[in-house]
């Protein structure tokens, strides 16, 4: 079983900004994807925030693109995200995910609370 676990979240300003850390319990340098949902306050569902990829180009949302910035570090088997000019409606649980292959992981969630 691999462990997920999130960091980073917290109480931040509008306009303010925030890096958050997933630290897996196995190697990185193989994951197929690594990135982040988010579930925003009354939301049923988790949506997507932020991916690397094995190979490829990181992807975004819409919703984040311009103002976020995910990013690897393969030796500490981390994944980061780095969130930029805040608004309220950015207020989430945000969740890692990784997947190998067919095999797909999540952690328990940080919260980040955007409120002046």
């Amino acid at each position: 079983q691999v462990q997920l676990v999130e960091s980073g979240g917290g109480l931040v300003q509008p306009g303010g900004s925030l890096r958050l850390s997933c630290a897996a319990s196995r190697s990185i340098e193989s994951v197929s994807a690594m990135g982040w949902y988010r579930q925003r306050p009354g939301g049923t569902q988790r949506e997507f925030v932020a991916q690397v990829t094995g190979g490829g180009p990181e992807a975004y949302s819409n919703r984040v693109e311009g103002r976020c910035t995910i990013s690897r570090d393969n030796a500490k088997n981390t994944v980061y995200l780095q969130l930029n000019s805040l608004d309220i409606e950015d207020t989430a649980v945000y969740y890692c995910r990784a997947r190998w292959g067919g095999d797909i992981y999540w952690g328990q969630g940080t919260q980040v609370t955007v409120s002046s």
